[in-house]
């Protein structure tokens, strides 16, 4: 019998709860481990105490620690900064500001499930 491959582990950073939740159920429905925090400071915490996720969902726009000082924090832990990030933010100039982070992807909200899902997915391979 082959062995079932180790489940991915996402961590959500995202000030809107309900936006949170939705995105969490969603990934766990694909068998996806998630970890969820409210705001940057919160996600470095997180970042602190547990292992690192395989890949970052971060809004850029939260209250705390917003997701650019998020990841320029990111970027000074040195075994924290090869995690992959992918921005989802309603943002008009997201694909600069992915860029300017050198995200591994991006979505504009709202959300389109089928496109998380196959970025994920991209990202993760």
């Amino acid at each position: 019998m082959t062995p079932e491959p180790p489940q991915s582990t996402l961590l959500i950073v995202e000030d809107d709860e309900d936006s949170r939740e939705t995105l969490a159920e969603i990934l766990r429905m694909e068998a996806f481990r998630v970890r969820a925090a409210g705001n940057g400071q919160e996600a470095l915490d997180d970042l602190r105490r547990e292992p690192p996720p395989d890949l970052i969902l971060l809004d850029l726009m939260m209250p705390v620690m917003d997701g650019l000082q998020f990841q320029y924090a990111l970027r000074l832990e040195a075994e924290l900064s090869h995690i992959p990030i992918l921005v989802i933010s309603g943002d008009s100039n997201l694909a600069q500001e992915a860029e300017r982070i050198h995200a591994s992807g991006y979505l504009l909200k709202p959300i389109q499930i089928d496109r998380l899902l196959a970025l994920v997915r991209k990202i993760l391979a």
